[in-house]
């Protein structure tokens, strides 16, 4: 079989340690194995990564195990030529050790065997991690609203059947005034701004309710943190701004395409 890496490396990842099999062409020219185990924390892994330059390594393998992969990969990139190999592609007999299994993902690779998993660039990488973030925190927000809005049903306030958006001007300034004691729905309903003030009539009909002091401080809560979502999302956004800048150009001619936007509609 043909012999496409001479100086590789199979690395088996997991939580704590790291353990790798270095293959390098002995004093006769024969393949020869060495093996060590390295805890996770950085000093050891900057000290694998010294370890695999000095034995003149070129390739590495490893398998992608949860995220315990993603450090041992931002410390080796750049250096050495990394495979990230989904585990399906390497699995092997049960009852092995973390060390056959470094030496299986060093010999599979040495023969060639391995395909890389796609692996976005350090930049992509980083977007990727903002926009994940941002994410789950506009998901966080829609829970954190749904929650103010059990409070208002226990308080039998229809407002959300009736305001589209209980986040809006409108619905805002309506909870303010609930929170501050308000009970008057004329007056409530005066509130209204735009389009939901042609629904006045109907707005004071659900604003009669039964909001009791416990309510109001569930309510003062909910939205406290609905605008400290608010702030942390805008400031994701500034920071994805910031880091989409160099490409700029590319972004705006794409955003020029039918279909495509910067944002994907929610």
């Amino acid at each position: 079989m043909q012999v496409h890496y001479e100086r590789c490396c199979g690395i088996d990842v997991h939580k704590e340690t790291v353990v790798a099999c270095v293959i390098v062409p002995d004093a006769e020219g024969k393949p020869a194995k060495e093996t060590r185990t390295f805890s996770t924390m950085t000093g050891d892994l900057t000290a694998l990564a010294q370890w695999l330059k000095d034995k003149g390594c070129t390739h590495v393998a490893m398998e992608s195990t949860g995220v315990y992969w993603k450090p041992v990969y931002n410390l080796l990139e750049g250096v050495f030529e990394i495979l990230v190999v989904n585990p399906t592609a390497i699995k092997k007999l049960k009852g092995k050790t973390d060390v056959s299994d470094a030496e299986w993902i060093a010999d599979l690779l040495r023969h060639g065997l391995l395909r890389g998993s796609f692996i976005p660039s350090a930049q992509q990488r980083v977007l990727r991690d903002l926009t994940r973030y941002r994410t789950t925190l506009i998901d966080d927000r829609t829970r954190e609203v749904n929650r103010l809005q059990k409070v208002l049903e226990d308080a039998n306030l229809k407002l959300a059947s009736v305001a589209t958006d209980l986040m809006g001007v409108s619905g805002r300034a309506i909870l303010a005034q609930l929170i501050q004691g308000q009970t008057d729905p004329v007056t409530l309903a005066e509130l209204a701004k735009g389009r939901l003030r042609e629904k006045r009539e109907l707005l004071e009909k659900a604003l009669v309710g039964t909001l009791k002091p416990h309510h109001r401080f569930m309510l003062i809560q909910h939205l406290g943190h609905i605008d400290y979502l608010d702030e942390t999302i805008a400031k994701v956004d500034a920071e994805v701004v910031e880091q989409i800048r160099p490409f700029q150009a590319a972004v705006d001619r794409w955003d020029q395409l039918p279909g495509i936007n910067q944002r994907v509609p929610s």
